[in-house]
């Protein structure tokens, strides 16, 4: 593809937001009426802002997701930066996490999401395991969240809250509006590798020109991280549902549905990426990997693919931080502070399949060396892992 800046147009509210650290002081529990630094009403800040609500399970990515919308929820007193306490009905409770609109916790850490576009407000682990599991059970069917400090963790939420645009006419092309680039770096083969949003799921109005962009670079193959068979054919049942060609390849037995959740240290994760790529290889045909935005599950894919053509980890954080610049217009040259915090994602990526610390030098050879035990893990022979490298690589 070879587009690589985004010069164009960007959505107005993803201007940088100034970190106002002195929010965050412990005891500030009221705010002039208006708005606070975060664009937030403040007119009516309750600090003993209470609601409770039942809960369902959260099928996709294994979360606790509460009965309630962002919107109504945030009316009653709350505002992303807030701390919260989270109380079950069987006497469990979760004390002093965050209220974020994205996943702004170290892996693992719990936090209270009401991630934009959602239709509820979900207690969930950032890339970590099924909260619905570990907190629910018979008989329990509310929760009740109750704030414990009024803007708490604002500093963090205005240092990650990321929006943009799912208007065409904001992006400077149809291949950074749909996050589709070509995946490069190290020996990777030329030409056969791409990533992208979703071309069936139109949820940000993305797939009728992630599909298109398929078709044109003859894809032939596809890891769809995000969908199972059954949400695959929900999508094409919708009225909007224009991605004849990505449906071509899906009735060829082409696509390979893998519905995985965002926690890639899981051992369904392991197994099921790794039959991915062997078939992938088997299949030899110029492939795209794809979750529904393109970012995290895609990202963790293509490290993976990357480490294994022998790129470097300045490699693999570049073809990473591209998808920040086509959403958010982040680089490190014009929002340094956002580019190192968005930075630590792909860094994580790279210590867990390396089995490295957190700010060790990292040279290619580790990091392929973790990724082909990482195949291992997911129940790939020596010979199958060399048929994947030779694959992605071109060798004979």
């Amino acid at each position: 593809m070879g587009e690589r800046k985004t010069s164009g147009k960007k959505p107005a509210s993803i201007a940088v937001i100034l970190v106002i650290a002195g929010l965050t002081a412990a005891g500030i529990l009221f705010f002039k009426p208006g708005k606070n630094p975060a664009g937030q009403s403040t007119d009516t800040v309750d600090e003993s802002a209470s609601v409770t609500a039942g809960i369902m399970k959260d099928e996709e990515f294994g979360g606790i997701l509460i009965d309630i919308g962002i919107e109504e929820f945030n009316s009653h007193g709350f505002d992303f930066g807030d701390s919260v306490n989270v109380s079950f009905e069987n006497g469990e409770t979760i004390n002093d996490i965050p209220y974020y609109s994205g996943y702004y916790t170290a892996i693992g850490e719990l936090l209270l999401c009401g991630y934009p576009g959602s239709e509820n407000v979900a207690v969930k682990r950032s890339y970590g395991d099924d909260t619905w599991e570990e907190f629910t059970g018979p008989g329990i069917d509310s929760v009740t969240v109750t704030l414990m400090e009024k803007g708490k963790y604002l500093d963090i939420e205005e240092l990650y809250n990321l929006t943009y645009s799912d208007d065409r006419n904001d992006y400077e092309s149809d291949s950074i509006f749909a996050n589709f680039r070509e995946i490069e770096g190290g020996k990777l083969r030329n030409k056969y590798f791409y990533r992208s949003a979703s071309p069936c799921d139109n949820l940000h109005n993305r797939a009728k020109y992630a599909n298109a962009l398929s078709e044109e670079n003859n894809i032939g193959f596809v890891i769809n991280m995000s969908d199972s068979e059954e949400k695959y054919l929900s999508h094409r049942e919708k009225e909007d549902f224009e991605s004849f060609y990505y449906d071509s390849l899906y009735n060829d037995g082409k696509v390979c549905v893998l519905a995985l959740t965002a926690n890639y240290m899981s051992p369904e994760y392991t197994e099921k990426l790794s039959g991915a790529f062997l078939k992938m290889a088997e299949e030899g045909k110029p492939a795209l990997i794809h979750c529904v935005e393109g970012k995290d599950r895609t990202g963790f894919a293509c490290t993976l693919l990357l480490a294994l053509a022998d790129a470097s980890a300045e490699e693999i954080v570049k073809d990473y931080m591209i998808t920040y610049d086509n959403y958010y217009g982040i680089t490190e040259e014009e929002s340094p502070e956002r580019y190192d915090a968005v930075k630590k994602n792909v860094d994580d990526f790279l210590e867990f399949i390396s089995h490295t610390e957190k700010g060790s030098d990292l040279n290619p050879g580790d990091i392929k060396k973790g990724a082909e035990n990482y195949l291992r893990a997911g129940g790939l022979s020596g010979d199958e892992i060399e048929k994947i490298e030779k694959y992605i690589t071109g060798s004979k």
